[in-house]
């Protein structure tokens, strides 16, 4: 899968997490939570979903990491790919 995937598939599932929003307007450093209003329960239940289809574990200590779009494809492609 390459980044590109996974950046589409990541911006799939926030746009059914958050339907009145538009995360294709995500720049690669915009902050996901601040930029599409979701609140820390959305975004959790967005993480979680991520983990099923990618077949990832997100530790919970690993969300401060994640912040932006394009950390966000970076993380989940390093764990896709091992």
């Amino acid at each position: 899968m390459t980044q590109e995937e996974i950046k589409q598939t990541l911006l799939q599932r926030l746009k059914s997490i958050a339907p009145d929003t538009e995360p294709s307007q995500l720049k690669p450093d915009d902050n996901i939570r601040q930029t599409l209003g979701i609140d820390s329960f959305d975004y959790l239940q967005f993480i979680v979903a991520l983990d099923e289809q990618f077949g990832i574990q997100t530790p919970e200590e690993d969300y401060g990491k994640i912040q932006t779009l394009k950390e966000l494809t970076d993380y989940v492609d390093a764990r896709v790919k091992r």
